[in-house]
């Protein structure tokens, strides 16, 4: 497979513009698109036998997070030894977005990237751990806000993203079983547990 990110541009304004322009094109049916979206990642890492489960948790506040147990959102060391995580916020996935060949996520609309998510939410905040360290990111309208923060603590790599759609754009509530419906497809490739907080 072929880079799915120019690394080179961490971040891509007019992309997040246009996507905040079009936002009812890219995120049909509203905030479930969003979440498939998120989830179409780990989906591929357990296709691939890096992820074993997930877990998709409706917080009180709106929000909303997908957790796994995948190798993380890969990660590079520049050449004064600062980490770099690959720029799938705020950058647009070369391989989806805007292909008319993108595959269909399990609402029937195709799949454009997590830069959709990222745009389209008033804040993602972006938990990545790998073998090698963790690092954690807030984007607010897929822009980052602050350094990319290392996490101390030795504990299982994966990956944790947690946002809050922005419903100026994409208006709409989520339900639990209408998540757990949508994922049904992915029984097959590994188990997406859904919960939801209690106000």
């Amino acid at each position: 497979m072929g880079a799915t990110h120019d690394w080179s541009e961490p971040l891509d304004l007019d992309h997040l513009g246009e996507i905040r322009r079009d936002a009812g094109t890219l995120a049909p049916g509203g905030p479930l698109h969003l979440v498939l979206e998120v989830l179409a990642y780990p989906v591929d890492e357990a296709i691939a036998g890096t992820t074993t489960r997930v877990r998709v948790v409706l917080h009180a506040d709106g929000s909303v997070s997908v957790a796994d147990d995948g190798r993380g959102t890969e990660t590079r060391t520049d050449d004064d030894g600062v980490a770099q995580v690959k720029p799938v916020m705020a950058t647009r996935d070369l391989r989806f977005y805007g292909r008319d060949d993108a595959p269909l996520l399990p609402d029937g609309h195709r799949r454009s990237g997590i830069s959709v998510v990222a745009a389209l939410s008033d804040w993602v905040v972006h938990t990545n751990r790998r073998a090698e360290g963790g690092w954690q990111q807030r984007f607010e309208h897929g822009v980052p806000r602050g350094q990319l923060e290392s996490l101390s603590g030795l504990q299982r790599p994966g990956t944790v993203v947690h946002f809050r759609p922005d419903s100026s754009l994409v208006p709409g509530a989520l339900a639990a079983d209408e998540i757990r419906e949508a994922t049904t497809a992915y029984a097959a490739v590994v188990p997406v547990e859904v919960v939801a907080e209690s106000v």
